[in-house]
């Protein structure tokens, strides 16, 4: 979350608590660009970083191909991505549409693009696209640090019943 004037605060009558198996990161420092801070960190991370506009210079859903590590950035309903945004990402990217409206909401957006881009993968057959076991298991044990009470006495338990089982 690239927070710039407003801070994010989830609201549990919209996320219905799937918030809680989503890491969020949020980018806000006083005095600091926060578009610059998040896509420092991103570019760090070996990601290629990509506005959704529907500007006249962007490229096609259907052209963006899952062949690197990408970050897709979305702007809010009314405004889209910013003009910080456009100038520092690596590219520019839309859904074609047919009517008389240039875009989808935020939600409906995000999920084709996700859509879009697994498929893609899968018929690319793309190494390391998912995470291992041990990505997941990591996951997993973050989850259940987080919802289960007195965790360290089950994680204790259960290390050592993977231990007894190797």
């Amino acid at each position: 979350m690239i927070e710039k004037t407003n801070q994010y605060k989830v609201n549990p009558f919209v996320t219905r608590g799937a918030s809680q198996w989503v890491d969020l990161h949020k980018y806000f420092q006083a005095g600091k660009n926060s578009v610059e801070t998040c896509f420092d960190t991103l570019r760090k991370n070996g990601y290629k970083i990509y506005g959704t506009s529907p500007a006249s210079t962007s490229i096609s859903i259907y052209d963006l191909q899952p062949t690197e590590k990408l970050a897709l950035v979305f702007g809010n309903e009314h405004e889209g991505i910013s003009e910080d945004v456009k100038a520092k990402a690596d590219g520019l990217v839309h859904i074609p549409m047919l009517g008389f409206t240039d875009s989808y909401n935020i939600s409906v957006a995000a999920s084709i693009f996700l859509y879009d881009l697994v498929k893609k993968a899968d018929s690319l057959n793309i190494p390391d696209f998912y995470l291992s076991e041990e990505e997941k298991n990591m996951l997993r044990m973050k989850w259940y640090r987080s919802i289960v009470k007195n965790s360290e006495i089950h994680e204790k338990v259960f290390r050592k019943n993977l231990q007894d089982n190797l």
